[in-house]
């Protein structure tokens, strides 16, 4: 009995104590602020062996799987500009964001999530998009409410966070954007251009630059819980592999991995509430856009939202399998 009972001692001690180093190599969340630094710094210099790369690691680029020195290891020929989007994720031991750098020696948008496991990096991805003209100038710097600290009396749960940042996918696949919470101010950027809202200028500042303004309209400007309603999104055939693995409470940021697929069987859609057409047309073989969401979310809603994607082929891969 005494054997038994100092064998079960034992044991729980060193469950403790496993749990105790497990606990204590977890990066807090400045650590995994100045990792993404690092990161980067690394890319520019291309020396992966510059960052705590697990043996095993694995890495995806634009849905492909690459090795370390592949990708942007070769390609990245300078680092980070002003506009930086970094969330650190201390409960999922992930951080995230969006920098833009130089690839090739031309402006380059970058989403980027990396996973750490006792301090060495285990998953690595990058989704890379190259923004021109006027959508440019967008891209120069990050939008002043996104990197604020939300005060702790608007600030959402990284549960709650992570949960709403899943419903806009719900809202975006079902063209109903009662399904999402959106605030009344919402904003989206994709790949630097403004798409919502639609048909005006943009409440939070100049819309695109050197691009005109669309004419006056019966229509107005469709904010983003209108816009789906409207059905505009009807092309969009289904979103598969949605994954939100990376929130930060102090910020109100969540940010999201997709990936959308277009049959485009058909090539006019009906929409709603639109005095000037009843319909619209894509005129597009079929495609699929994987694509990255950070979600700017304060008081239970969505205010603010900066996308990315690229194009690839009909009933493409993640990389992940």
């Amino acid at each position: 009995m005494k054997r038994t009972r100092f064998t079960a001692l034992l044991c729980a001690a060193m469950l403790f104590v496993a749990a105790s180093g497990a606990h204590a190599a977890d990066l807090d969340r400045a650590a995994l602020i100045k990792l993404a630094d690092d990161y980067f710094a690394a890319l520019a210099a291309h020396a992966p062996n510059k960052v705590p790369l697990d043996a095993n690691v694995k890495m995806v680029e634009n849905a492909k799987r690459i090795k370390p020195g592949e990708g942007l290891w070769k390609t990245t020929t300078s680092g980070p500009t002003e506009f930086k989007i970094t969330i650190p994720d201390t409960y999922s031991q992930q951080v995230g964001g969006m920098f833009m750098i130089q690839s090739d020696n031309k402006p380059t948008q970058v989403g980027f999530r990396l996973k750490v496991v006792g301090g060495k990096i285990v998953e690595a991805e990058h989704m890379l998009a190259e923004p021109t003209g006027g959508a440019l100038d967008n891209m120069q710097k990050v939008r002043p409410a996104i990197p604020m600290e939300i005060p702790y009396e608007y600030r959402d749960s990284r549960g709650r966070l992570v949960h709403i940042a899943k419903s806009y996918y719900d809202a975006l696949d079902l063209n109903n954007g009662g399904l999402a919470p959106f605030a009344s101010d919402c904003e989206r950027r994709e790949n630097g251009m403004r798409t919502a809202p639609y048909g005006g200028p943009s409440l939070g500042g100049a819309g695109i630059p050197g691009v005109a303004a669309p004419p006056p309209s019966l229509l107005g400007m469709l904010d983003c819980k209108a816009q789906l309603d409207s059905q505009t999104f009807l092309y969009i055939d289904t979103i598969d592999h949605r994954r939100v693995e990376v929130a930060d409470e102090l910020t109100g940021l969540a940010m999201g991995f997709s990936h959308f697929r277009h049959d485009m069987k058909e090539k006019e859609y009906p929409v709603l509430n639109n005095p000037a057409s009843q319909t619209t047309s894509m005129q597009f073989d079929p495609f699929d856009l994987p694509a990255m969401h950070i979600y700017k979310i304060w008081g239970g809603q969505i205010h603010e939202i900066e996308a990315m994607g690229f194009m690839a082929p009909y009933n493409s891969q993640t990389g992940w399998e």
